[in-house]
């Protein structure tokens, strides 16, 4: 079945697409990166756990569903060759902990991208949705690549973590010869989240970084932050690391790569018996992150392009393969990451207008 995903981060630099033909193994047939707009970009930012107005949420979101519409038309593969589509669109809320509100336990999450625009606009089923499923089992909603992570890369002998250094950096433990039920994930704190929003749009491989020079008490006050030192599963997300973040802080570039650094090698640290990290999203093209990272941990360090999986795609092939889990009622989550009471089904579908084989 020819599926294709889309996702933009929460880095919010644009839509990451990825074309894969899924059967007894995952084929990746064609992936694209299309940039927001600046004012596009700065208009998400405005509206993520922010005070706005619900009119620009609500415009926001079907205009990103013609963008995400026709950044799948950027791979070159003919929409009439796909059969389904995967959409995460953009988060601009995710709160996976429940808090008080209005006398109730609630937990929440919001991605916008409408799904109808998109399903009307290339003709194509679209699922879309993910995360609330899962949180309305009892979730935190993320993470979600641990599926496909156990997919690619467990190995018989060699134990691995995947590591996706996206706006937040979360990993998958895969132990060596390891079943579903052995698979842990949990978010390990910020990715880029900090770095870009300190050097906008992105400090390029790193260089203002390695100039610079680390703040140590504050990095150490940063550290002591029991996020960091709580078990899976968690999740975190821009609600911690935001604009909020970085006015109370004060931090400076040198200092939020080295709180990026420090707090993924203290994660991988729990795990002694890893061979090998392999690492995928923004990140990996931070030279000086991927140095820092080097010198902190003890496995090998790669990249998941050693496996045929570009950095850049491997989320958008994602919510590709749940978008094929979904549609075969197959679940998508794995409880022992997301903290979900039982295995769900995710996503909602909106159906595009190509007509659909008899059953």
């Amino acid at each position: 079945m020819r599926v294709a995903g889309l996702i933009s981060g929460t880095s919010v630099d644009g839509i990451d697409v990825a074309v894969v033909d899924i059967g007894e193994r995952i084929e990746v047939l064609a992936t694209a990166t299309v940039p927001y707009p600046p004012d596009v970009r700065e208009a998400i930012l405005s509206v993520s756990n922010a005070t706005t107005h619900t009119a620009t949420i609500a415009r926001l979101n079907f205009l990103l569903g013609e963008l995400f519409a026709e950044a799948l038309q950027k791979t070159g593969v003919p929409l009439d060759t796909i059969e389904l589509i995967g959409s995460h669109g953009q988060t601009i809320f995710h709160e996976g902990e429940p808090i008080e509100f209005l006398g109730r336990k609630v937990a929440s999450t919001m991605q916008i991208g409408e799904a109808a625009v998109i399903a009307e606009r290339t003709g194509i089923d679209t699922v879309s949705d993910f995360r609330p499923s899962d949180m309305a089992g009892g979730g935190k909603g993320a993470p979600l690549v641990p599926l496909l992570d156990y997919q690619l890369f467990r190995h018989p002998e060699r134990g691995r973590i995947a590591l996706n250094i996206g706006g937040i950096a979360n990993l998958t433990l895969l132990p060596a010869n390891a079943k579903l039920d052995d698979v842990v994930a949990f978010d390990t704190g910020p990715g880029n989240m900090i770095m870009d929003a300190v050097a906008p749009p992105f400090d390029r491989d790193g260089k203002r970084a390695r100039a610079g020079k680390v703040n140590a008490a504050l990095l150490d006050r940063l550290l002591a932050d029991p996020y960091y030192h709580r078990a899976p599963p968690k999740a975190c997300g821009r609600e911690q690391y935001g604009a909020e973040f970085v006015r109370e802080t004060g931090i400076d570039i040198a200092t939020a790569s080295e709180l990026t650094a420090r707090t993924i090698a203290l994660a991988i640290g729990r795990y002694p018996a890893t061979h090998e990290v392999i690492v995928s999203g923004g990140g990996a093209h931070n030279g000086y992150l991927m140095d820092r990272l080097a010198a902190l941990i003890q496995p090998r360090i790669t990249t998941s392009a050693e496996f045929g999986i570009g950095v850049d795609a491997k989320e958008a092939i994602l919510f590709a393969v749940l978008a094929y889990e979904t549609v075969h009622q197959r679940a998508g989550n794995l409880p022992s990451a997301t903290g979900a009471r039982k295995p769900m089904i995710l996503g909602k579908i909106s159906r595009g207008t190509r007509p659909r084989p008899a059953t």
